[in-house]
């Protein structure tokens, strides 16, 4: 058999050029698949002994995978597709993709077995796409004279400065450095949330309310837009400026009001309680009452901070990652705006996996099957495969690259 018939069999034709249409194509089942596998090997695999991380801290290790590896893969395939949508400008495409997702991929084979030696090959991976996308926001932010970007670009900058910093103090095995760059990354992630959600959630709330999109009948109270991304920016500052805790924490409580303030954004009816809406008030609801918990804690009362970090990041984050790239891979494969019951199920299992992950940090007598973490891990992964299960094949079939509804 020839090499150009053993290459038809294997991939498919016009496969590539499918996945490499557009950002979110390629990445965000690459990202899902990350959220689907690392979490699962790390608990049920090595109960957290990762291979080679020997002075390094494996929850330091979960917390950088996550957010750089697992929404940091979103994020770059949401960006690399939603910014030219926004500026009207053409989408990157082909070559550049797969060089953005090898630099991605090759820093979560690092995170994997937690190779210790390789801490600035992984330091200069993650830059390296944090920081092209920080440029490439800002030069299309230029090149259009918009400042509608900014907000984007601030949190890159700080979400690509948190990232150095956490691989330098594993290296350093300097705890406390790395605990506040995780705390950085994570608020850096939500602010993004929270831009995201702005732009996002009106059009399809309306496309939901009126699938004709012939009228517009929600529009949002102007100043809800960007409150909570503005206030998690402040806490942000507060943690660069070494504040104290109690400073932090009133901050965070005020953020995390912001966020539940956008749960409004959902009372639109019995609309608002559908799978398509419902995961944009629910990441919310999530995020204000992580970030609530945290900031009281931080005042001194008695409360989880995990807890409230995992409510936070696992669910705020985890479930307005898995909506966005619910609702892009259905519009941009040119398909009617209705969640399938498989991906109704993810959505229902990581809202389980979030609850059983936080439950046992606010009661600590409670026993779980597999121990306090086993069980959230593997809905957690379970969820996320679900989704991917349901939208790779139409995010790499040649036959929806044109038929884009967004």
């Amino acid at each position: 058999m020839s090499v150009v018939a053993i290459r038809r069999l294997v991939i498919p034709a016009g496969i590539v050029e499918a996945m490499s249409a557009e950002g979110l194509r390629l990445l965000f089942p690459f990202a899902a698949l990350h959220a689907g596998l690392w979490p699962f090997l790390w608990v049920i695999l090595w109960s957290f002994e990762l291979p080679f991380a020997a002075g390094s801290l494996p929850g330091h290790w979960h917390a950088q995978e996550m957010l750089i590896g697992s929404f940091g893969g979103a994020l770059l395939g949401f960006l690399t597709s939603a910014l030219a949508e926004w500026t009207d400008t053409p989408r990157l495409h082909g070559r550049p993709l797969f060089l953005l997702a090898s630099l991605w991929a090759l820093a979560r084979v690092i995170g994997l077995f937690g190779a210790e030696e390789a801490w600035l090959v992984g330091l200069l991976l993650d830059q390296s796409w944090i920081i092209f996308l920080l440029v490439y926001a800002l030069r299309l932010a230029i090149a259009v004279r918009t400042t509608y970007l900014l907000g984007f670009i601030l949190f890159l900058a700080a979400l690509a400065a948190a990232a150095a910093v956490l691989r330098i103090a594993m290296a350093a095995e300097h705890p406390a450095m790395a605990e506040a760059a995780i705390r950085t990354a994570g608020l850096a992630l939500l602010g993004l949330l929270g831009l995201a959600l702005a732009r996002i959630t009106v059009p399809v709330t309306n496309l939901v309310l009126d699938p004709s999109e012939q009228t517009s009948p929600y529009r949002p109270h102007p100043g809800r837009a960007n409150l909570s991304s503005g206030l998690t920016m402040l806490v942000i500052l507060a943690e660069f400026l070494g504040t104290s805790e109690p400073v932090r924490g009133y901050l965070m409580i005020a953020a995390g009001a912001a966020f539940l303030d956008r749960v409004a954004e959902g009372f639109v009816g019995r609309e608002g309680l559908t799978f398509e809406l419902a995961g944009f008030w629910l990441s919310s609801a999530f995020a204000g009452g992580g970030l609530l918990v945290c900031g009281l804690a931080l005042t001194g009362l008695p409360l989880p901070w995990l807890g409230g970090l995992h409510l936070a990041l696992m669910g705020g984050l985890g479930l307005g990652v898995m909506q966005v790239l619910s609702v892009a891979g259905l519009l941009h494969t040119g398909r009617p705006l209705r969640f399938s019951t498989t991906t109704r199920l993810a959505i229902v299992t990581l809202v389980i996996a979030v609850l059983l992950r936080c439950l046992p940090e606010f009661f600590p007598a409670l026993s779980l099957p597999l121990g306090p973490h086993g069980l959230s891990a593997t809905l957690f992964a379970l969820a996320f495969l679900m989704w991917a299960s349901d939208y790779l094949p139409l995010l790499w079939s040649p036959a929806t690259v044109d038929q884009e509804r967004c």
